[in-house]
């Protein structure tokens, strides 16, 4: 069975760790992401303005794609200090995205940098995000092995 990213969390991290997340997104996902951060803009729901913008058709949220890393960072623990996106292509409804995170400094106290970029199905780069933020250390990384070790309950990714 592959590591996981909470058990590699519990070994420990080094510079150089890389992870791979891949989601394909929906409209009815883009949709409740519009209604969960109140993001009403027309160019996530409709086609005229889409058309006036010169996009294939309405497009997914950036922050919902850019969001993919919220799974990396909740499976090992990651807590965020800073995050900063940069936005290239539009991703629409149907489209594939993996993300490819690469952990670019640990220091033993936890902190740590990493770089992310995401790629739709055609292997266009369609955004980028530098992370700053806090790995488990200590404690911490004892209570995810508990936690692993009890089924991981509250993970349903453990699943």
């Amino acid at each position: 069975m592959p590591e996981t990213f909470r058990s590699q969390a519990v070994r420990g991290f080094s510079p150089g760790d890389s992870f791979v997340i891949t989601r394909t997104f929906s409209r009815e996902e883009t949709e409740h992401f519009g209604d969960l951060t109140r993001d009403y803009n027309p160019v996530h729901y409709d086609e005229r303005w889409t058309d006036a913008k010169g996009f294939d058709g309405p497009i997914c949220h950036g922050l919902l794609v850019g969001g993919m890393i919220c799974e990396f960072g909740g499976q090992v623990g990651w807590l965020a200090t800073g995050m900063d996106f940069k936005f290239i292509r539009p991703v629409y409804f149907g489209d594939t995205v993996e993300c490819r995170i690469v952990l670019t400094q640990v220091d033993e106290n936890g902190k740590a940098r990493a770089e992310a970029e995401f790629f739709n199905q055609d292997g266009g780069l369609v955004g980028k995000v530098s992370l700053r933020g806090r790995l488990p250390v200590g404690d911490e990384r004892g209570i995810l092995d508990q936690m692993i070790s009890e089924g991981d309950p509250t993970n349903p990714l453990a699943r």
